[in-house]
């Protein structure tokens, strides 16, 4: 595990966007861990976590022209990430979507800088990969060229299948998706760490019955 990964853990445990219990997700499924992006609400918190993205970012090495961020939580997100990347030095273009297409003033779906070359799509989470997929059509309808994903936690879980969503997106468009840490990054954090080590045992419980092999 980076540096990086362990002081993300340790942010989003102190701001309780990763939080431990007993949590009902989407799927259904009891998961004893639960991680919102959401409560990322101030701007030094956004600093941060744009800080943590694009350490993830310049770590993968992908090659990318701009950034996009799907509607809602992808948009901050992306402009987090922006924001980091012009203060490290690189100047970045990038946009987002609306859910509902404008019908006056600049009108049409797309916010910010006209979608083109290598886009990068930020979002915190794929949980069944649906704004993946949306992303990638709106991105190849502009006649851009979808490039990767960059995500906050991958929980490396089973979808319907046998693969992970975000394996999932890897298989089906042959592009990468890369997180800042993953369940395994969690879980080595859970056996060091004295005061959170209690929830180790139940999140490889849940890892057991639901999870996928390491991405490595």
């Amino acid at each position: 595990m980076h540096a990086y990964q362990l002081s993300f853990i340790d942010f989003a445990l102190a701001r309780g966007a990763l939080r431990f219990g007993s949590f009902t997700l989407k799927s259904g499924r009891q998961s004893p861990y639960f991680f919102n992006t959401g409560v990322f609400d101030s701007g030094s918190a956004l600093r941060r976590l744009g800080e943590y993205y694009a350490s993830a970012l310049v770590e993968s090495g992908l090659s990318f022209d701009m950034l996009y961020g799907p509607a809602y939580k992808g948009i901050t997100l992306a402009s987090a990430l922006a924001v980091e990347l012009a203060r490290q030095g690189r100047n970045v273009p990038f946009a987002f979507n609306r859910k509902e297409a404008k019908s006056h003033g600049e009108g049409g779906t797309i916010v910010g800088r006209a979608i083109a070359g290598r886009v990068l799509i930020i979002d915190d989470v794929i949980s069944a990969g649906t704004s993946v997929r949306e992303s990638i059509e709106m991105i190849k309808a502009a006649g851009a060229t979808p490039c990767g994903v960059v995500i906050a936690l991958d929980r490396m879980e089973r979808g319907s299948g046998e693969l992970s969503a975000v394996q999932e997106v890897g298989r089906l468009y042959s592009m990468p998706a890369i997180s800042i840490a993953n369940l395994d990054d969690l879980v080595d954090f859970l056996r060091t760490d004295k005061v959170y080590a209690a929830h180790l045992e139940p999140v490889n419980r849940y890892r057991e019955q639901y999870g996928v092999a390491s991405h490595a």
